[in-house]
């Protein structure tokens, strides 16, 4: 059977000086040594150690326009903080603080999507806010046509 790649030289592989394979996670992390959902968001990074590498100092911030926009932000920081916390959960699953922080920051999004569905309409195809009459989903105005 053929191989697309030769997976001995895997261990001896080095990106910029790096080991390529040591884990990305450490099981030091903790909540303190993260960033909050929103500088995780903007960063692509919640872990701090981690995106030390990326040696962007400055990123930029998002300035929503209005609500609809602000709160779509924060969905997204707090949907992005939970998916990167769920990579670190998928390597070390006993982490019982960072479990807790998964579940608080899966909470909030759950919340900022309830509050978003009842301000400005269902935000996903298979939304809870689409069953009623009329259907929910086609309702205009859509963002871009405001």
């Amino acid at each position: 059977m053929n191989n697309y790649y030769d997976r001995s030289k895997l261990d001896t592989y080095n990106y910029n000086n790096n080991n390529y394979n040591k884990p990305m996670y450490s099981k030091d992390e903790n909540p303190n040594s993260l960033y909050d959902p929103y500088e995780g968001f903007i960063r692509g990074n919640l872990f701090k150690n981690l995106y030390n590498g990326y040696k962007l100092k400055n990123p930029i911030d998002i300035e929503p326009l209005n609500e609809q926009a602000d709160l779509l932000t924060y969905i997204d920081a707090f949907s992005f903080a939970a998916h990167d916390i769920s990579l670190y959960l998928d390597i070390y699953p006993k982490d019982p603080d960072m479990i807790q922080l998964f579940n608080k920051y899966k909470n909030e999004t759950n919340r900022l999507v309830k509050e978003y569905e009842n301000k400005f309409g269902p935000l996903f195809a298979n939304s809870n806010a689409d069953m009623r009459v009329p259907w929910a989903w086609s309702k205009s105005p859509w963002p871009w046509e405001k």
